[in-house]
């Protein structure tokens, strides 16, 4: 099992405030940005889940694996595993009457349902202790005391299939069940804890998780369960809905701060996830807690900011705006600025304005002082159709783009995460959304769409890659975050994205990072002949020549085949002989290799190097080249192309005839061997009667074409027709060692 602790993206956390006009600003250091300010300069959205309650966020305590992002699980997802159906590996989606948060009811073809949703239990229901005893309770085990505790029965034997193949998501789930039906707190954490380190995504096991701690009465692990669970999958709504109800359980409502607890936790939350396109159910729960509170002005804050959102239930939010504007005063739902800047503009279009206003026109209290009820009335009215109208024209707009969106959003069948494949579809689907949303979004926008897309395609690198080259216009900080995230937790074992992440740092200048991202990917997947090449550049770049000819000896030496040595034996050779230039240990490295592998390659390379310097000086080399291809064990068609080659050497650079007739009278010695070879495999074959005449009949008329005799003609002294004979391709290098892609 792996053992990893928490790595930290950000080198120092935020301090996230929001003033009275609900803008954000985020202090970093000494520097203060805007939201936007602040959204273009870190895109992802990991700040919202490290900073969960209050001012800064607690620490995390180390557990394993993981950094952030985002999840849109149906709402009881990973909850629902059935012994007898380990298939179903993601919650089924659970559809349940919600009249007192959502809108009236869609119809199941509704374009609007199509938010996977189940029915989020209140926390209340799983509820034991009360909020005064659990607050401070500190019952359970102790860190200490976990390892003295033994585990029940059958733990080892749930455990032993998860460690022996922790890519089984069905014995997970089996794990996970086991160890919840035991009630026991100690199997549980290392469970869930281990789990969590290869499946961050799984929103539903952290509400469980959060929810055991809670049964045994540690109320404090399990709020940290569940910003543990926010950290990871900070656009989850219905994991940021559980929460935020555990804290309504947990927290005192007669204490002062509680309120302002919940709006923090609130606010926390729609800053996360507000942005994403099934976020309804949250900013709705957010306007409810208001309104019930009678913080109307508040509610009409939130509002504002949500109706410029594209959301799923767009139309439903203005129409309940509507409602909130007509069924409240305006003094109770109007900030008092905004109330003042009303009442003079309709001041001042009833000709009531300018020199003849009253000083009492510019006094906040409200609209007390008109006396006239019919007066009253028509001045409420107008204030309310302008407050209406003043927001007509934001949610037009995003109608706009939500239409534009609509269609992506209808094909994405599977936002939650699951470790079965995606369909082509669905993949197609997000590559295009992406491309739309790249193109025409706000950044912010961009980075949500991102997010919501890893979780339901976190196992195709494809996608990670997309997000990461995206970023790097962006925040080089979120970069590399985008790739630890993959490497470190999602795809352990894709070799691409680990290269790419290593050549990023290599080009921010973090050698180091860069050298130690590949060492540590090879050591838990050894064998890949791309991760050791790529070790190799990266020491040769940078001058550690010593270093990148002992990666190679090692692989040499380390090759499970001959092939692979032989591979690594050229690649070794070529280093020497371009980068070190020396022919001569070069040389002696593919001599070594054809000791242990007479492979074609070996010689053809030998060969390469040796053509590269002075034919004359190395035509010895050359020819003892030739001669140990010629006389090896090689297939005969392959030593008739050296011997041919040989021939060829001598006729073009050769200064002794006498060599030169040797080797065409050895050559000739092959392509006799070949023909006998050819013949006896012929007449050990049984032909039909019929067959066998016509392919007499064939040679005998080819060889009156060609004059005669074949034996004789093909003994003859002719230079082309040894030349061509069993050479059609000429001689090059890259025919049998491509190069590298460029």
């Amino acid at each position: 099992m792996r053992a990893r602790l928490r790595t930290t993206p950000f080198p120092f956390r935020y301090n996230i405030v929001f003033g009275a006009e609900n803008e954000l600003e985020v202090s970093d250091r000494e520097v203060t940005y805007t939201r936007k300010q602040f959204v273009e300069k870190h895109i992802y959205m990991e700040t919202a889940g490290q900073a969960l309650g209050g001012e800064t966020a607690a620490p995390m305590t180390a557990i394993p694996d993981s950094d952030n992002s985002e999840d849109h699980e149906p709402s009881e997802a990973m909850n629902m595993v059935h012994p007898d159906n380990p298939e179903n590996c993601e919650i089924t989606a659970l559809e349940e009457d919600r009249s007192e948060e959502r809108a009236p009811e869609k119809s199941p073809d509704s374009p609007a349902n199509m938010e996977l949703e189940s029915s989020p239990k209140d926390v209340s229901e799983d509820a034991d202790a009360s909020p005064e005893a659990s607050r401070d309770a500190t019952a359970g085990v102790s860190e200490a005391e976990d390892f003295d505790v033994p585990f029940p029965a059958e733990y080892e034997k749930f455990w032993k299939v998860v460690e022996e193949n922790p890519q089984d998501f069905t014995g997970w789930t089996y794990l996970l069940q086991y160890v919840e039906q035991e009630n026991h707190l100690v199997a549980s954490r290392k469970a869930f804890d281990a789990f969590f380190s290869r499946y961050p995504y799984c929103y539903g096991y952290w509400k469980k998780y959060a929810d055991l701690e809670k049964r045994h009465g540690n109320i404090k692990r399990a709020e940290e369960a569940y910003r543990q669970g926010l950290q990871e999958i900070p656009l989850s709504v219905d994991l940021w809905i559980h929460y935020i109800n555990f804290l309504k359980e947990s927290l005192d409502p007669s204490e002062p701060a509680t309120e302002s607890q919940l709006r923090s936790a609130y606010e926390h939350a729609v800053l996360a996830a507000g942005t994403d396109f099934r976020s309804d159910r949250l900013w709705e729960a957010y306007i409810n807690w208001e309104t019930e509170l009678g913080n109307l002005r508040e509610v009409t804050a939130i509002y504002d900011r949500l109706l410029g959102i594209p959301t799923q239930l767009y139309s439903h939010h203005f129409q309940r705006f509507r409602e909130h504007i007509q069924n409240n005063l305006p003094k109770q739902f109007l900030s008092v600025d905004e109330f003042v800047k009303l009442r003079r503009e309709l001041a001042s279009v009833n000709g009531h304005g300018g020199e003849d206003a009253s000083p009492e026109d510019d006094i906040p209290p409200g609209i007390e002082d008109i006396a006239d009820p019919a007066k009253l009335i028509t001045e409420i009215e107008n204030m309310r159709h302008r407050v209406i109208e003043s927001r007509q024209e934001v949610f037009n707009h995003n109608e706009h783009e939500v239409s534009k969106r609509w269609t992506f959003e209808e094909g994405i069948k599977r936002p939650y995460f699951h470790v079965k494949p995606l369909e082509k579809a669905q993949l197609n689907n997000w590559k295009e959304y992406l491309d739309f949303e790249i193109e025409n979004g706000t950044p912010e926008r961009v980075a949500v769409l991102f997010e919501r897309c890893l979780v339901a395609c976190a196992l195709y690198e494809e996608f990670w890659v997309k997000y990461a080259k995206y970023l790097e216009n962006h925040s080089i900080e979120g970069v590399r975050h985008v790739y630890m995230k993959a490497c470190t937790v999602h795809l352990p074992k894709k070799p691409t994205v680990h290269l790419l992440w290593s050549a990023f740092e290599e080009q921010q200048g973090n050698i180091e990072d860069a050298r130690g991202i590949l060492k540590t990917f090879e050591e838990n997947v050894p064998g890949l002949a791309m991760v050791r090449l790529r070790r190799v550049s990266l020491e040769r770049r940078h001058g550690n020549l010593e270093e990148a000819e002992s990666l190679l000896r090692e692989a040499i030496k380390n090759g499970k085949t001959a092939s692979v040595s032989s591979f690594y034996s050229i690649k070794l050779a070529r280093l020497l002989f371009k980068v070190q230039k020396s022919l001569q240990r070069a040389r002696e490295v593919l001599l070594e290799a054809i000791e242990r592998d007479e492979s074609p390659k070996l010689y053809l390379n030998l060969l390469e190097i040796e053509f590269s310097g002075d034919l004359k000086l190395n035509e010895e080399h050359i020819l003892s080249c030739f001669d140990r291809a010629v006389n090896s064990s090689l297939p005969v068609e392959t030593r008739i192309s050296f011997s041919q080659r040989k021939v060829e050497f001598l006729e073009d650079f050769g200064f002794d005839v006498t060599r030169l007739m040797t080797a065409y009278d050895e050559h000739q010695s092959l392509l006799k061997k070949q023909d006998s070879l050819k013949r006896k495999a012929e007449n050990s074959v049984q032909e039909p009667e019929e067959k066998k005449q016509r392919t007499d009949d064939t040679m005998v008329e080819t060889g009156q074409m060609m004059g005669g005799d074949m034996q004789a003609n093909q003994s003859a002294y002719n230079y082309s027709s040894w030349y061509q004979y069993n050479y059609q391709n000429p001689w090059s290098y890259g025919q049998y060692y491509p190069p590298p892609p460029t």
